[in-house]
């Protein structure tokens, strides 16, 4: 009886150390995908010219008339179709008239920017990188 207790406490303890160890790689590797900082492409469809910003994800930044505040980026998982996500807010600073607080708020895609597009008069913005 004592032998079987032992054997059932080894495996328990094995299990356990397996389960940290497993769950310790996954976190690790979550943070790899992760980025804390993102590169935008901005048009500016009035005078057509492309601009290329870096922006640090939870530091608000004044481009012109918009600010923009990126909370979250990632990095898909995948090589054979890569994607980048990220979550921005932008505010239009020159619109004081109008009661939305965001001109857009929401995650965007750098392969599928349309799924949930920014839309703005002046600016169109476009996600091209996540990075640390």
């Amino acid at each position: 009886m004592k032998l079987k207790k032992s054997i059932l406490l080894g495996k328990v303890k094995l299990l356990f150390f397996f389960l940290i160890v497993f769950n310790n790689n996954l976190l690790s590797d979550e943070k790899i995908y992760e980025g804390s900082f993102i590169e935008l492409k901005v048009l500016d469809k009035v005078s057509s010219k492309n601009y290329k910003i870096n922006l640090k994800i939870g530091e608000e930044t004044v481009f012109k008339n918009i600010s923009i505040k990126p909370l979250k980026c990632k990095n898909s998982e995948f090589d054979d179709s890569p994607e980048i996500i990220a979550y921005l807010q932008v505010k239009d600073l020159k619109n004081f008239g109008n009661n939305e607080v965001f001109v857009f708020n929401g995650w965007t895609f750098s392969s599928s920017p349309s799924i949930n597009t920014f839309d703005h008069p002046v600016y169109d913005l476009w996600l091209t990188r996540c990075y640390n």
